[in-house]
C-alpha cells in the first residue's frame, strides 16, 4: 500500500519508518524542508509544502494512495488535509491526529477517525495517579468511559461476574486467563491471576478498589 503522511514530526517520522519497514511505500509532506535533513531519511519521497495543498498531494502520489495520515502540529491543518484526501481524492482510509479532544468528536462526524493525544494521555495519567495497579490504554467518547486492565487478586477470586459488575458504572469486557482471552457470562467466576479488562465510568476510577470489593 502507498501511504501519504502529512507532517514529519515525531509521529510522522515513526509512521513513515514503520510503514516502510513493513513493506509499504511512503511519501511525506512537511511545511519545513529543514526537518528532512535533521533526521534519518526515509526511502520514499519527501516534499516541502502544506499537507492540504492539491499540487503537493498529487506529487506525493495521493491519487494512488491507499491511506493518508494527517499528523501535523496543527488541528486545523490536519482536518483540512484529511477532508481534502477523503473528499477530493477519495482515499479509502484517512486518519487524523487532533490535539483538542473537544474538536475530535466534531471531526469524527466527517467520517474521519481521529486520535487525540491529549485525551489519551490525560485519561491514562489520571488512572495511574488514582489507581496505580490498573492500566488504561483506551478511552471511549471524550474519555467518559475508560478501558482498564487489572490483575485479579485473591479479593476477587471466586466471585461471579454479576457480583463484580455495576450497571452504568463498571462492566467486565473480557478476561485473559492462562494467556488466552475469553468472554465470561454473568454466572462465571473469576480466578486469581485473571487479567480483567473492565469498562469503567471515568468518574468512578478513584473508587475502583471499593467497587471491586478490594478494600
Amino acid at each position: 500500500m502507498h501511504v501519504v503522511i502529512g507532517g514529519y514530526g515525531r509521529v510522522g517520522r515513526y509512521l513513515a519508518h514503520e510503514l516502510e519497514a513493513q513493506g509499504h511505500t511512503v511519501a511525506v509532506i512537511d511545511r519545513s524542508a529543514e526537518v528532512f535533513d535533521e533526521f534519518e531519511a526515509i526511502q520514499g519521497r519527501r516534499l516541502s509544502g502544506e499537507a492540504f495543498d492539491h499540487d503537493t498531494l498529487i506529487k506525493a502520489g495521493i491519487e494512488r494512495a491507499g491511506a493518508f495520515a494527517a499528523v501535523t502540529s496543527g488541528d486545523n491543518s490536519n482536518i483540512v488535509a484529511a477532508r481534502v484526501a477523503r473528499e477530493r481524492f477519495n482515499v479509502p482510509l484517512v486518519v487524523a491526529r487532533i490535539f483538542d479532544p473537544r474538536r475530535a468528536a466534531i471531526y469524527e462526524q466527517f467520517g474521519i477517525p481521529t486520535v487525540s493525544a491529549v485525551q489519551w494521555s490525560a485519561s491514562r495519567l489520571l488512572t495511574l495517579l488514582l489507581e496505580p495497579k490498573a492500566r488504561s490504554d483506551y478511552a471511549f467518547g471524550q474519555g467518559e468511559v475508560l478501558l482498564l486492565e487489572l490483575e485479579a487478586g485473591p479479593e476477587l477470586a471466586g466471585k461471579r461476574v454479576l457480583d463484580v459488575e455495576l450497571p452504568r458504572v463498571l462492566s467486565v469486557v473480557s478476561v485473559e486467563r492462562k494467556g488466552k482471552a475469553i468472554l465470561l457470562t454473568d454466572i462465571d467466576t473469576i480466578e486469581a491471576g485473571d487479567r480483567l479488562y473492565l469498562a469503567v465510568v471515568r468518574e468512578s476510577v478513584h473508587e475502583l478498589r471499593q467497587l471491586l470489593g478490594m478494600q
